[in-house]
């Protein structure tokens, strides 16, 4: 001890900026040593010694770290690392660690054995005043008092917890528990705890101080040193686990806790929260005023070593001190670590000279960062110990440990292991003489640390920390403008960050963001978005009919965009519409998007449905037929003609010409508009059906193209009338090919029965199975019967005999049954001959082998269908032969060809007054033949059965008769074959 040196404790509260007082009084001289309780506060006081008076004049030494120039003036280490150097100045921060169960053996020595050669300075608490005026003869006392005043403000939940303030937690798992709760309900928080390396404390410190966060996280690790703007510190907890047992915090360890509340001269609070219990009322007036009891016994272990062996190393580390303030602590994880070593025989053999005890107890010294296990860490020693011996630590086996470390994925907890990994080979690397390259291994160490650090800072930051809460609430506090951005996606960012998707004019906030995270954003993106409405309405109302919409659901977009959604009008082809935009835009925005939805779906009716609108306004319909087009007009467009089957009986051929000049067909199954079958109608016409009938789920139209569609029994009831289809069987097929084959069928004899031809599945697109199905459901009745399938064979080289040249001359009865007689021979022998051809076929196949036997080899088998008109039983009431004579009885349209004329005055009113076929029905054979009769009306050229009339119609010669002509080439003349009939036929016409 230097006696001139004068000593110097300054002592007080916290916030009262001792650490700042002794970095001045250290620059007032030429060199100077100090000591502090934290490797964070120590780099922390060498930056700003460095601001100062530049890096080459100041070291900084720590236990994993050391920065060491040639002209070195200042030291800054942590109190365990301070170096014995003759300096000037000397000065030992937060020297009440004295009494701390672990560390306070080191405080105490520095207490008693380090003095600067003129001036020494003890930091700390008024609790140590009495001790230090027993163990430190001349000290002299200087009391600096607290700038700010310290209150109590009681409990509060996290949840209400002022801005600027400090929760302090005593575990892990405790803090990434508060600090998750702090993220969802106020955005973030910074987090702080002893076993961050300094990097990381300092990264999450500075996020802290630059006010991106508003809240911290930390152990008591804040309560030593760290200099932070903080108004309000909670409590979380009144008791900490110290190593070896749960136990209740000093009263002194709350005060210096609840200190770090308030900055310089703003005044600061203290309080509870969580599952703390409630401090009792002296103990709140002994922490507002800083009033504890004094320390009454310092931890103190023997500085004085013997190196001789083992033994005397551990007898001079358990020896008792003299003094009545001086206690030995409990037993340090160095001197556990010595025991455990002593004890392995391979150690002990080998502890032969006193450098061998001292480097055993270097490596001892080694703190165990990973805290896996004593015996883990003993095992290490061992090792490292070995190597020691040998020479030093090998690089390729130090490299190897490092190369595993130094990988920076993974999460909090991975990297927090990784950090405490390389924090025992940062210690190694920092003793002079332990490895062959010390400058390398030492930037090495540090690099991983740095690396490691930056990935658990990143880490903490994205799992605590929502930096566009935290701008966005910070923007708001400053009632600043706040500027946004929509892409082309839709995605809106709010100062650069992402808060969630502008869809139409409604604002879809983050599904990430939950609780007072998400209202925050809300608040934020709507008030920057204010400006984006109105220029995105005015965009919409400009925008062409092309860019808008209407889904099968009654949706309305603008793009991909959901705008809006049609409602029942007061007719169902003047729907209504609902905009979809958000309250927050206003009122004026609402109306603009409503006004321009509504232009948008009654120009969309009034195009699909130009027809039925023409229809419905015409004023020259008068009587019947205004009163059936407004039927028409309210099934929009389609109506089922069984419904209105005596209106349409009661319609005169003036009113039908009338509906006829509007489109209007009168099929035999339906009556609609063609044009109104068409894809686009058909879609609309089915959500105006919807909207009018009040669904909850509109049916979708059948994909456009498709002539039949599944007829299934759940549909609602209308839904394939409306859509274009008439259901029949297990199919419904579309209206307008429904009446084609209407046409085709009047042409059969129903009665008689008849096949389907090719042409009639080839407009339905059936096969001939599905075909039977459809025609049942129309009312036919189909029987299946089997035949040989005739085989597929060559055309034939001689066709029929030309006519001859008279050709228009009637055949006499005579032909006639010689014509009927020569066929039937004819048939007949080809029929026999074919049979012998395919028997004589199926023997070739036996003999050779391709079959077992004749019957194998027989002709396939095809299946055929006989259609005959079987309609529904209606009871004994005998059919009315008045109305419409197309097939109508008792309001039900009968199919032709049953024993009835064909060319009835059905067929004809399908004809208007100029006599040419309807809307959308070509004129087909049937029609050829006939001529008008100013007396007699219309008549057919065919008779019962669909038979023709020789006479035209009206008894005249055949060659009276209307003639049919064709552009088209003459036939080629081509061989007669003498065997055919029809040669026989012609030579014996030739005669006559």
């Amino acid at each position: 001890m230097q006696d001139r040196s004068r000593v110097t404790a300054v002592l007080g509260p916290t916030n009262t900026g001792k650490t700042h007082y002794a970095i001045e009084r250290m620059l007032a001289h030429r060199t100077g040593v100090i000591g502090l309780p934290l490797r964070l506060l120590a780099r922390e006081v060498y930056d700003r010694i460095v601001k100062a008076r530049g890096p080459s004049v100041v070291a900084l030494v720590t236990g994993e770290e050391r920065i060491v120039p040639d002209r070195v003036q200042y030291w800054v280490a942590t109190t365990e690392a301070m170096p014995e150097v003759g300096a000037d100045f000397v000065a030992i921060d937060e020297i009440q660690l004295c009494a701390d169960p672990e560390r306070g053996h080191v405080f105490t020595d520095r207490l008693l054995n380090m003095r600067g050669l003129h001036e020494t300075l003890l930091l700390g608490s008024d609790t140590m005043r009495p001790a230090i005026a027993a163990l430190v003869p001349g000290v002299q006392f200087m009391r600096r008092e607290r700038f700010s005043t310290l209150t109590w403000a009681g409990s509060k939940k996290i949840s209400r917890m002022p801005p600027r303030s400090a929760i302090v937690c005593f575990s892990v798992d405790e803090v990434y528990a508060t600090a998750e709760l702090i993220r969802r309900q106020k955005g973030g928080c910074a987090v702080v705890m002893g076993a961050l390396s300094p990097r990381t404390r300092n990264a999450q410190v500075a996020m802290y101080q630059a006010g991106e966060v508003d809240y911290l996280v930390a152990t008591d690790a804040i309560g030593m040193g760290l200099n932070l703007d903080i108004k309000h510190v909670a409590f979380s907890g009144t008791e900490k686990f110290d190593g070896r047992r749960y136990r209740p915090l000093f009263p002194h360890e709350l005060g210096q806790i609840a200190g770090r509340a308030g900055r310089h001269t703003e005044p600061g609070t203290f309080g509870i929260t969580g599952d703390a219990g409630h401090l009792e009322d002296g103990l709140i007036e002994a922490i507002e005023n800083h009033r504890f009891q004094p320390i009454s016994r310092l931890m103190w272990r023997n500085g004085a070593l013997e190196f001789g062996t083992v033994d005397r190393l551990i007898q001079s580390l358990e020896t008792s001190p003299q003094s009545e303030w001086l206690t030995r602590g409990r037993e340090a994880d160095d001197l556990r670590a010595l025991k455990a070593l002593a004890a392995m025989p391979e150690i002990r053999d080998r502890m032969t000279h006193p450098k061998d005890v001292r480097l055993l107890w270097d490596v001892c010294r080694i703190p165990d960062f990973r805290g896996i296990s004593p015996a883990e860490h003993s095992t290490l020693l061992a090792r490292i110990l070995g190597f020691l011996q040998e020479g030093g630590v090998p690089s390729d086996w130090l490299a190897g440990q490092i190369q595993r470390i130094d990988k920076v994925q993974g999460d909090i907890d991975t990297l927090s292991k990784r950090l405490a990994f390389i924090r025992t080979w940062t210690y190694v690397a920092q003793r002079s003489g332990w490895v062959s390259d010390e400058s390398h291994w030492r930037a090495e160490t540090r690099a991983v640390e740095d690396r490691l650090s930056d990935a658990l800072h990143a880490a903490l930051t994205q799992r605590f920390v929502d930096r566009r809460t935290s701008v966005l609430l910070r923007r708001l506090k400053q009632k600043e403008s706040l500027l946004a951005e929509v892409n082309d996606k839709g995605e809106v960012t709010v100062e650069g960050e992402f808060a969630g998707r502008l869809e139409g004019f409604r604002f879809r906030a983050d599904p990430n963001a939950t609780g007072d995270e998400a209202r925050t954003l809300t608040r934020a993106a709507y008030e920057a978005l204010r400006p984006e409405f109105h220029l995105r309405a005015d965009r919409f109302y400009n925008a062409p009919d092309t860019e808008l919409d209407f889904t099968e659901q009654g949706g309305l977009m603008w793009g991909n965009s959901a705008v809006g959604k049609l409602v029942k009008g007061s007719e169902a082809l003047k729907p209504g519409v609902e905009p979809f935009v958000d309250e927050e835009a206003g009122p004026e925005i609402i109306e603009k998007v409503r006004r321009r939805l509504q232009h948008f779906i009654d120009r969309k009716v009034a195009t699909a449905f130009e027809p039925l609108n023409t229809l419905k306004n015409d004023e020259t319909l008068l009587g019947l037929a205004r009163g059936f087009a407004f039927r028409l007009v309210e099934a929009l467009g389609v109506l089922p003609r069984e419904g209105v089957a005596n209106e349409v009986k009661d319609l005169d051929q003036d009113a039908r010409g009338l509906l006829r000049k509007h489109g209007v067909r009168f099929g035999q199954f339906t009556i609609f508009q063609p044009a109104l079958l068409k894809p686009a109608p058909t879609r609309l016409r089915l959500v105006l059906w919807g909207l009018d009938q009040g669904m909850g789920e509109f049916p979708e139209s059948p994909p456009p193209g498709l002539v039949t569609i599944p007829n299934l029994p759940d549909v609602p009831k209308g839904y394939y009338t409306l859509s274009g289809y008439h259901p029949a069987g297990e199919r419904a097929i579309r209206i307008d090919m429904l009446e084609r084959l209407a046409d085709m069928l009047r042409t059969q004899d129903s009665r008689a029965g008849f096949e389907a031809t090719p042409d009639m599945l080839s407009i339905t697109g059936m096969t001939l199975e599905q075909f039977s199905g459809l025609m049942q459901g129309l009312g036919y009745h189909a029987e299946k019967g089997e035949r040989p399938k005739a085989r597929a064979e060559a055309p034939a080289v001689v066709e029929a005999a030309p006519e001859p040249a008279d050709h228009d001359r009637p055949l006499t009865e005579e032909e006639s049954v010689l014509v009927a007689e020569t066929r039937a021979k004819w048939e007949a022998e080809q029929a026999a001959r074919k049979a012998e051809e395919a028997a004589a076929a199926a023997a070739e196949a036996v003999e050779a082998g391709e079959v077992e036997t004749v019957e194998a080899a027989a002709p396939e088998v095809e299946s055929f269908y006989t259609f005959t008109w079987a309609p529904r039983p209606r009871g004994n009431r005998r059919p009315e032969r008045g109305g419409e004579r197309g097939g109508e009885r008792n309001g039900e349209r009968q199919p032709q060809g049953q024993g009835r004329r064909s060319g009835d005055a059905g067929q004809r009113r399908e004809r208007d007054a100029s006599g040419e076929a309807p809307q959308g029905k070509p004129r087909e054979n049937r029609f050829e033949g006939k001529r008008r009769d100013d007396n007699r009306g219309e008549r057919s050229d065919r008779g019962p059965k669909g038979k023709p009339r020789h006479d035209g119609g009206k008894g005249k010669p055949r060659h009276e008769a209307p003639k049919s002509f064709e552009a088209r080439p003459p036939k080629t003349e081509k061989k007669i074959d003498p065997d055919s009939p029809f040669a026989i036929l012609a030579s014996l016409k030739n005669k006559t």
